[in-house]
């Protein structure tokens, strides 16, 4: 199993291969390293549902084999009905969530565009009501790593991730509905694993992929401005809100500084639709091919860097691209050509393999893009490649100190020298990404 229990640094897209979903494993709440298991449910487990009375069963989905390495997988439905909850678990999430979806009525029409903001942002919440439903049923079960010292403390955060559980659900239910009312199909659950040990590792993977989400969404407002699907910014901008308050709760929870940045960094759909594939069980999604983004070849970030000035390893691995779509599995990059059911990703317009196999001349066509906060992104020399078959790893420079690369770094391997005037700009010639680094 791998850990992200640092939070400094995590390569996400490589790390599903042999993870398992939020497991067992040794460590405590705020790295204390003293446990206390044996509480009971508290009050707030108990006013889940009717029918809860303390149990665990009304969040919980379902844990079952894969093909992938003997890992367990979880999937849909879980026991409220998400994510087809009748009117009454409508009505159920709502109170949990502390509000209800939105009531207003949609706008006549939507742009292409606009559709696969809606498609990414359905395949995102699937994932996280599935994150935060097995990380809840882990401190609720005091499984070895989810424990707490102090019973107030645990019933805090319980109160907190039930919330959140429920408002990602919604989040979900929204996108969905935007999709059925404009005639889309809605995006269908996958099945997921999360690479994580403990509530410390839990907490820190929640805060990087909030992280990320924070950066996407302002590419999502974006493309609906740009797209005259003005009518459904707003609600984006609401979403934002919600999402920076909880990474202030995860960023507290490490004892951090809740407000991390003056302008978070931003990023694309195609950065947060690649790192969402180190989640979802190869195979197991229904109709992920309907969703018109890029997938790139996984970024690892090797030696995490911390806040000073450091040369940091990374590796790719050209041999395959393993994404969550059914039948996948095919050599290279792929982007889907149109959003038809139907259609098989082919070949990325910026990953073209060697003829001759030569990947050490092809990577000296290449640099090491670096997108942090607001800025205009960075662009450093490969160093100290080396080549093993399809597999390459790579030094560059993390120049953190003059560049104040605090918070959220992105990083991507590129065709060309740039320069990049934008996140947007680098993804068009993206081959590999996101390596994501935080400091």
């Amino acid at each position: 199993m791998h850990s992200f229990a640092s939070a400094a640094v995590v390569g996400l897209c490589s790390t599903l291969v042999a993870a398992a979903p939020l497991a067992q494993g040794p460590g405590s709440f705020g790295g204390s390293g003293s446990e206390h298991g044996g509480y009971k449910p508290s009050s707030i487990m108990s006013s889940m549902s009717s029918t809860s009375t303390g149990s665990v069963s009304y969040n919980s989905g379902s844990s079952k084999g894969n093909n992938h390495d003997n890992q367990k997988a979880f999937s849909f439905p879980l026991a409220n009905g998400f994510p087809n909850p009748n009117p009454q678990q409508l009505k159920d999430i709502e109170q949990q969530a502390f509000g209800t979806l939105p009531n207003g009525a949609p706008p006549p029409s939507i742009s292409d565009q606009g559709v696969t903001n809606l498609q990414l942002i359905a395949f995102n919440e699937l994932f996280e009501v599935a994150f935060f439903t097995e990380l809840i049923q882990n401190i609720t079960s005091n499984l070895p790593g989810y424990q707490f010292a102090d019973k107030s403390e645990r019933d805090f955060v319980l109160d907190t991730l039930i919330a959140v559980q429920a408002q990602e659900e919604l989040h979900e239910l929204n996108a969905n509905g935007a999709l059925k009312h404009f005639g889309k199909d809605p995006i269908q659950p996958c099945e997921y694993v999360f690479p994580v040990d403990t509530f410390d590792d839990a907490i820190a993977l929640a805060a990087l992929f909030t992280d990320l989400v924070l950066g996407t969404l302002q590419d999502v407002q974006e493309v609906f401005a740009d797209n005259n699907d003005n009518g459904l910014v707003r609600g984006i901008g609401s979403v934002i809100g919600n999402e920076g308050e909880q990474e202030g709760f995860y960023r507290v929870l490490q004892k951090k500084r809740p407000n991390e940045l003056p302008f978070l960094t931003t990023s694309t759909r195609d950065f947060a639709f690649s790192a969402l594939q180190a989640f979802v069980a190869p195979g197991s999604c229904p109709n992920e091919n309907e969703i018109n983004l890029d997938i790139f070849f996984p970024l690892t970030v090797v030696t995490p860097p911390s806040a000073k000035d450091s040369l940091v390893k990374y590796q790719v691995n050209f041999s395959k691209l393993v994404t969550g779509e059914s039948g996948s599995g095919s050599e290279g990059g792929y982007k889907s050509s149109s959003s038809s059911s139907s259609t098989k990703r082919t070949s990325s317009p910026s990953f073209s393999p060697p003829s001759n196999g030569d990947y050490s001349t092809y990577m000296s066509s290449l640099s090491l893009v670096l997108i942090n906060q607001q800025n205009v992104p960075l662009v450093e020399k490969l160093q100290n490649v080396h080549v093993e078959g399809k597999v390459v790893t790579f030094e560059a420079e993390f120049p953190f100190t003059e560049e104040e690369l605090n918070g959220l770094t992105i990083a991507a391997l590129v065709r060309g020298e740039g320069p990049f005037g934008s996140a947007d700009e680098v993804a068009e010639v993206t081959v590999a990404a996101p390596g994501l680094i935080e400091v």
